[in-house]
């Protein structure tokens, strides 16, 4: 069977904090409903994607998984994830701050849920001007400090707090405290879990007008109170090159801005790349059927791992993209070095 690059419906998430930037920038008709999140590509039962052409048009996509595990999501991810998308991307527009959280490992997911952790990590696509974020904490604190200061409102005084600006990217392993504030814009991937812990929402109603449940006792278990030197993931912007700014257990991350025709042959990776638009639109060429897809900004695909191998062409300039998928690749030396000749364009 010929295999596609997936493309998906909107998948938009009306929230307290949402704003009015997230359909404009995917190309649809505004309205007036604060949209806080799309969730471009999930298996997440409660939201998963729908396959929006090719064969499996109008199919969600855990069927069409279900259907080709290997050749979709590759050999090896199918094996250690049995047959599950292990992964979750989103583009988030944050209008008002979202609350202050921490997600559970997978230990704890598992233990308290029956579900995967939550590591992820954030890249910073428009930042209003003075935008910040909160990242782990800014100095050691206790356990009954930290309870002191939720009971009393005044957490974020404890926390690192980070300007931001386009481009910027921080890593958050599960336990790492953490907030989106208002006037970013930004792409997410995750691991494919649901599982959040509100620990502080600054007294504010719900969508319902009610307050939102918090989950401070769960949190307080998940926290890792460790403090880092820095929190903000630094790397070398270069263009026509596949920036690696994320490697970690659970996904790694590329970042391309492209002015010319790309080759990405990520087949030694066995497995499935998804595909976040940042900037302008772009065609895929897949090499091996010779189908092109029309991948336009803001919006994102899942490449099949069966078909890892196309290219990349910008159609009005400049395109950024932003590839997820998990390197399945051995760690030896000859490896090592295979692994950093793919880094340079072709």
């Amino acid at each position: 069977m010929n295999f596609s690059p997936f493309l998906f419906q909107p998948n938009l998430h009306t929230v307290v904090w949402g704003g009015h930037q997230l359909r404009p920038y995917k190309g649809l008709e505004p309205s007036d409903d604060p949209v806080g999140e799309s969730w471009e590509v999930s298996a997440v039962p409660a939201s998963t994607s729908i396959i929006s052409n090719g064969a499996w048009k109008g199919k969600d996509l855990v069927t069409a998984i279900s259907e080709h595990p290997e050749e979709i999501l590759g050999k090896a991810v199918n094996e250690k994830y049995h047959g599950r998308l292990p992964l979750l991307v989103k583009f988030i527009d944050a209008r008002k701050d979202l609350s202050i959280q921490v997600h559970p490992n997978d230990e704890m997911a598992m233990r308290e849920h029956g579900k995967m952790g939550k590591s992820e990590m954030w890249y910073v696509i428009k930042a209003d001007a003075g935008a910040h974020l909160y990242a782990g904490f800014s100095r050691e604190i206790t356990s009954a400090e930290y309870e002191r200061r939720i009971a009393d409102g005044t957490i974020t005084d404890v926390l690192a707090d980070h300007p931001v600006k386009a481009g910027d990217v921080f890593y958050l392993p599960a336990g790492r405290i953490h907030a989106i504030c208002g006037g970013i814009l930004l792409a997410e991937v995750q691991q494919s879990s649901d599982v959040t812990y509100r620990i502080y929402d600054y007294n504010r109603p719900g969508m319902d007008g009610k307050p939102r449940e918090l989950h401070t006792e769960l949190a307080a278990k998940a926290l890792d109170f460790h403090v880092e030197d820095n929190y903000r993931t630094e790397y070398e912007n270069i263009s026509n090159k596949a920036l690696h700014i994320i490697d970690t257990p659970y996904f790694d991350v590329r970042v391309t801005e492209v002015s010319k025709p790309f080759h990405r042959n990520l087949m030694k990776y066995d497995s499935f790349v998804i595909t976040m638009c940042i900037e302008g639109d772009c065609r895929l060429h897949v090499r091996s059927t010779g189908e092109d897809v029309l991948l336009r900004q803001g919006h994102s695909t899942l490449i099949p791992a069966a078909i890892a191998d196309y290219d990349i062409e910008p159609l009005h300039g400049t395109t950024r993209i932003l590839d997820a998928f998990i390197d399945n690749m051995d760690r030896s030396l000859s490896s090592k070095l295979t692994r950093f000749l793919h880094l340079s364009p072709k």
